[in-house]
């Protein structure tokens, strides 16, 4: 072997992290330990997968480690199609090396069929299918629980020979091994000596392996973590998988050998197989599918005849010159980097949608910037028209493969998926797998709950953790003084955080990435493992990685709103033939008025309470205020907000640090929003190609800080290539003074880890108007169509009814002889959908629907019942339509039809089953004679008293549908300042915050707690939404009789915020509204004298010392979430009275900048004072 020293050793038997919840091997520190132990090789055989191969095999080469490709894979003791309960659930174990690439194209060819065939509990092969695909591979005889240790554990010496030689013929005496392992178990103690005879008799070599499950000794402790995770036990219990000893490790040569004595043979002999084994993977190359032009033309010729047919259609005849230039620069782009084919295939499938109906978005990610794609019609955006650029999208300095995402109609992008299978053949077409990695909060409760750690510690200890992307335990103890002061002083805390660091980061499970597809030019599997989620099969390779090795991926998105543009579309042209979506002007100022109001409930993109505050405040005149407001409403950016309001409304006092600056940064009022602006600024200034000015945007959103500093000097002073041209000639030559160049490249770095991709957000910038332009004009069939699309969410429905309330469109009630399975068009209002009511299928609505429109309404019950005879209308559903009122058309009443129903239709049932029983012959059957339904009686009954049918519509429609029980409390709301549900649970909430809710108990469910008491677990709602509120003991006691279902009342809770989880409410203090009324104004009363004492304080101190008017607020640090939350209200009351800001951590006090400058009132210093507490605001000089 290559620079083996003598006495070398290789671990040929290892799990990495990717033995998922098993082997706590991370790969880094894995190839870091077999480097510090001077070994020159390590193999990766996780069980049963390939996941982390190719991460693997970078990091190994990367260190100068050999890497040596395996897998441990699950042989099933009989063929791999018998999955016979305690027969078949458990396999042998086999570890496979590959030699070459022929074993490797073998390996994941069984590793592939283990799941696609053999998948039963675990992944499995069988001799049959190794027999197929042995060639290149390495065999070795696996733990205790591999077929020949097994066999020998078991005492049948002679099946474990013969089995020995089955993969001794198989592989080859010269490709099969022996393993001896010894971590102080007894059994593999005892079958030591076993082995050693066998591997002599049959004539192969013997291979020491230690089955490594973590990296170092101390690690033990991860690994039983994680099997408790993968088992749902605390550490302690007994578990049937916990292993026996802690010698499951990465050990010496030395450490192999004390284990294994007197065995040199074994020892020299991973240094003879890591020789065999020389695999190399090939990057940067790519395998696009083949594609063939229509027409039989080339490729080359095809693609550019359609983009400059399509520019002329864009364009006009003759296109402006500089348009033709860009156009060609991009096709010479594309084809000199080798993606005609690419283009013509996204093409393909794009233009299939188009042409049978599906609606296919604008675009998404940076493809909008090229003129090509437009000009294809692969996207929708004119980039010429928003100032987009192609280099975003595909940087001739920088070859990668680039990447159009395609939105589709949410329903129909199957169809589309469907094309390309059909199109490529199934075996060439995959899904792609994802996973879900142990984050720091998620990490926190797994170990917590492993630990025995009592919940409620956990989930205050996990809250700790900043809810801020790509947040990691290191950072959290930085960042949150009260997380490191419990880290230092509470030692369970510090063991808790401890080892959810050892495991933070790792792959946790594995999932199927919600978009992506890989289409390859041959069957999938000869290119990359495959597996099985559920029954989707997807790539063993994540999309990362799959790019890294050539193939093609493809993002096919479902977006809801495509399809509610669509059926909007389709209702407005039952009565506007020749209205179509294309034609809709992108500048209609009743739209952006009606944006400017904040009436944007319902528009893609801008319903968030606070998208709908920041509109209101900035009113927007144009689709490129748009672009900026989804680009800077983001975290980070969003502190840009006032700043860019202030210019967009006083643009005479935007300022630019150089002349240069204003034709760049002038659609954004002098804001740095978008991340094509930084490649401009590169571009303008110093003299950067585009392409360099996207390798320097991109480092700096990483923050390489060598890079950054090396490109301040290149941006200010220029640089020169190695042969002594100019690359750029930077921002002094062109005129810009060295100080200034060197402020606008720190103000550009600031800023772009957070700038937007200006591509992305004009696509959805576009959709988002769209939605609002149908609001405005068409809000009937608009708001139709949105509750249809949602009509799988209730508090969604529940949401968007109110907005109609607010609009005054009618919500009409289920009607069986009017509604449809959806939402519909009347002239009173809206009709409600038939789908929306449980128990009834959409293909039986259809056939109602069908039936109705042949031979006309239904007359009455009777009627329905005879003529829908033999469908699918059961009990079930007869009881939800009686139960949701779509049966009060008849006109009886729903007690009655309740009562009556059972006995028509048995009695239907029985005329049929008599008058099939009478036919005479089978094939002359007389028709069926029908009693007239009218002597069809129901008994006579009172109706249900209101909040009964009210319950009853909420039971099978999830929804109040003839009026909200709190429709009658809106003036109740407004006089107790009441938040709405859905504002209060939508995520611009911080945990632990205060809301105060009017609101309806709908669901309750009690539980007693370990000390006996009882808590409540309600499901509450109001006229915007429904949320989970846990109301704990103390609370339950003292508001007895009113934690009922159907109760009104008035909450003050806090908002409990939980990764990966709806927010919930905890109850702090409940009421009836009138009492809750009572006490709001005898509070009241007093608010503003106590407002006056506490916070408004005299311009003059005691001591005769003035003070500066202004607002104080007194703040954690610049990063306080407190402090952004704050700065939100501000926002909202901009104005010119001075605000000043003391941050404790550095005791200092700031005046803010004059951005955040306020217009000051009693509403906003209460909210203040609720959010900070009184002792961190005050108001000086203020006399209001």
């Amino acid at each position: 072997m290559e620079n083996t020293q003598e006495k070398g050793f290789v671990h040929l038997h290892v799990h990495s992290e990717y033995s998922l919840l098993d082997g706590a091997c991370r790969i880094k520190s894995l190839v870091k330990q077999a480097k510090e132990l001077g070994q020159t090789a390590i193999a990766v055989t996780d069980h049963g997968v390939m996941y982390g191969i190719i991460d693997f095999y970078k990091e190994a080469k990367a260190n100068g480690i050999k890497p040596i490709v395996g897998c441990e894979v699950y042989v099933a003791p009989r063929s791999r199609w018998d999955k016979v309960h305690k027969i078949d659930t458990s396999p042998y174990h086999l570890v496979l090396l590959c030699k070459n690439e022929t074993g490797y194209r073998n390996l994941i060819k069984l590793v592939s069929r283990g799941f696609t065939e053999g998948f039963y509990f675990k992944p499995r092969i069988d001799r049959g299918l190794l027999a197929q695909h042995s060639q290149g591979l390495i065999a070795l005889s696996a733990c205790l629980a591999g077929e020949v240790p097994r066999a020998l554990t078991a005492g049948d010496y002679e099946r474990a020979k013969e089995a020995a030689i089955f993969y001794r013929d198989l592989f080859g005496p010269e490709n099969y091994f022996i393993e001896l392992q010894n971590h102080g178990i007894q059994n593999q103690q005892r079958i030591i000596p076993q082995l050693k005879r066998l591997a002599g008799e049959i004539g192969v070599g013997l291979v020491a392996t230690n089955d490594a499950h973590y990296v170092k000794k101390e690690d033990s402790m991860v690994q039983k973590i994680l099997l408790c995770i993968q088992t749902n036990h605390t550490l302690g219990e007994e578990n049937d998988i916990e292993f026996e000893t802690e010698e499951f490790y990465l050990k010496s040569r030395e450490e192999m050998e004390a284990a294994i004595p007197d065995c040199p043979e074994a020892m020299d002999n991973t240094c003879r197989i890591a020789q065999m084994c020389n695999l190399d993977f090939q990057f940067g190359h790519h395998i696009l599918p083949l594609y063939e032009a229509p027409d039989g033309r080339e490729n080359e010729e095809f693609f550019r005849d359609m983009c400059f047919a399509g520019l002329r259609r864009h364009y006009g005849e003759n296109p402006a010159s500089h348009l033709v230039e860009r156009l060609n620069y991009e096709l010479d782009v594309i084809s000199k980097m080798g993606y005609v084919d690419y283009f013509l295939i996204v093409y393909d499938f794009v233009n299939y949608a188009k042409t049978h109906g599906i609606p296919v978005g604008p675009g998404r990610g940076s493809g909008a910037g090229s003129i090509a794609a437009y000009c294809m019609g692969i996207t929708g955006i004119d980039p010429i028209k928003y100032n987009l650029i192609f280099e975003r999208f595909l940087n001739p300095e920088r070859v990668s493969m680039p990447d159009f995402d395609i939105d589709f109609c949410y329903e129909r992008r199957e169809e589309v998926i469907e094309y390309v299978i059909k199109k490529y053949g199934a075996d060439r077409v995959a899904q792609i797998i994802t996973f879900g990695t142990m984050a720091a909060r998620g990490g926190i409760r797994d170990v917590g709950r492993v630990m025995g750690v009592a919940y409620q510690k956990v989930d205050m200890v996990a809250k700790l953790v900043p809810m801020e992307l790509h947040m990691t335990l290191e950072k959290a103890l930085q960042k949150s003084n009260e997380l490191r002061e419990l880290y230092e002083s509470d030692p369970e805390v510090k063991q808790l955080l401890d080892y959810t660091s050892q495991i933070e980061g790792m792959p946790r499970h594995a999932s199927t990435h919600a978009a992506g597809v890989v289409i390859a030019r041959d069957a999938v599997e000869k290119y990359v493992p495959l597996a099985k989620n559920d029954e989707s099969v997807v790539t063993q390779y994540t999309m990362t990685t799959l790019e890294e090795l050539g193939l093609l991926k493809m993002d096919f998105l479902g977006l809801r709103n495509l399809t509610v543009i669509s059926d909007t579309e389709k209702m407005v042209q039952k009565f506007e033939p020749g209205f179509s979506m294309a034609a809709v002007p992108m500048d209609d100022e009743p739209t952006f008025a009606m944006m400017s109001r904040g009436q944007a409930k319902g528009v893609f993109q801008f319903e968030s309470g606070g998208m709908r505050q920041v509109l209101s405040q900035l009113k927007p005149e144009s689709v490129e205020d748009l672009i900026a407001v989804i680009s800077l409403y983001r975290p980070g950016p969003m502190d840009s907000i006032p700043r860019y309001i202030k210019n967009r409304h006083n643009p005479k006092g935007i300022t630019y640090k150089h002349p240069m600056l204003k034709d760049i940064l002038e659609v954004t009022y002098g804001c740095i929003v978008y991340q094509e602006q930084v490649m401009e600024i590169c571009r303008k200034m110093a003299g950067y190609s585009y392409g360099r000015a996207d390798l320097v945007r991109r480092a700096m959103s990483k923050k390489k800080a060598d890079v950054m500093e090396k490109e301040r000097n290149n941006f200010i002073y220029g640089a020169k290539k190695e042969d002594g041209s100019v690359e750029c000639v930077g921002a002094v030559a062109n005129g810009v003074p060295a100080e200034i160049a060197n402020d606008i490249f720190d103000e550009m770095t600031s800023f772009a880890s957070y700038a937007f991709n200006k591509s992305h957000a004009t696509a959805y910038a576009v959709v988002a108007y769209q939605t609002a332009y149908l609001k405005n004009h068409y809000p009937k069939q608009y708001m139709a169509a949105l509750l249809t699309s949602v009509l799988d969410n209730t508090d969604k429905v529940i949401g968007y009814i109110a907005e109609c309330e607010a609009m005054g469109i009618a919500i009409l009630p289920p009607d069986i002889n009017k509604s449809k399975g959806y939402f519909t068009v009347e002239e009173e209002g809206l009709r409600f959908g038939l789908q929306a009511i449980k128990n009834t299928g959409k293909a039986f609505l259809e056939e109602l629907v069908k039936e109705r429109k042949a031979n006309g309404n239904f007359t009455d019950f009777a009627d329905l019942c005879e003529r829908m005879y033999g469908t699918d209308l059961n009990k079930r559903a007869i009881e939800s339509f009686i139960k949701s009122g779509a049966m009060d058309c008849f006109g009886y009443n729903r007690r009655q039809l309740l009562l009556g129903y059972g006995q028509i239709m048995a009695d239907i049932d029985e005329k049929h089953k008599n008058n099939l029983e009478g036919q005479l012959n089978l094939f002359e059957a007389p028709e069926v004679q029908l009693t007239n339904s009218n002597s069809y009686h129901l008994p006579e009954a009172e109706e249900f008293p209101p909040q009964v049918l009210l319950a009853m519509e909420k039971e099978v429609t999830g929804l109040y549908v003839s009026g909200h029980p709190l429709s009658r409390y809106q003036d109740v709301v407004r006089r107790l300042g009441s938040q709405f549900i859905a504002d209060a649970t939508a995520g611009e909430h911080m945990d632990g915050e205060k809301v105060e809710v009017l609101c309806i108990i709908t669901k309750k469910k009690t539980k007693a707690t370990r000390s006996g008491e009882t808590m409540a677990f309600v499901t509450v709602e109001d006229n915007t939404g429904s949320a989970e509120m846990l109301v704990f003991p103390k609370v339950l006691a003292a508001s007895r009789g009113l934690v009922e279902e159907n109760q009104v009342i008035w909450v003050r809770a806090r908002v409990s915020v939980r990764e990966e989880e709806e927010p919930k409410l905890i109850a702090e203090e409940i009421m009836d509204s009138d009492q809750a009324q009572a006490e709001k104004a005898s509070a009241s009363a007093s608010k503003t004298e106590q407002l006056s004492q506490s916070v408004v304080k005299p311009a003059v101190r005691e001591d005769g010392k003035k003070q500066r008017p202004g607002l104080y607020l007194r703040v954690a640090n610049g990063e306080d979430p407190l402090f952004a939350k704050a700065k939100t209200y501000l926002a909202v009351f901009d104005g010119t009275f001075p605000v000043y800001v003391y941050f404790k951590d550095r005791k200092k006090l700031t005046v803010a900048p004059q951005s955040m400058w306020i217009d000051p009132n009693r509403a906003l210093f209460r909210h203040l004072v609720g959010l900070l507490g009184e002792e961190n605001v005050a108001i000086v000089g203020w006399k209001g």
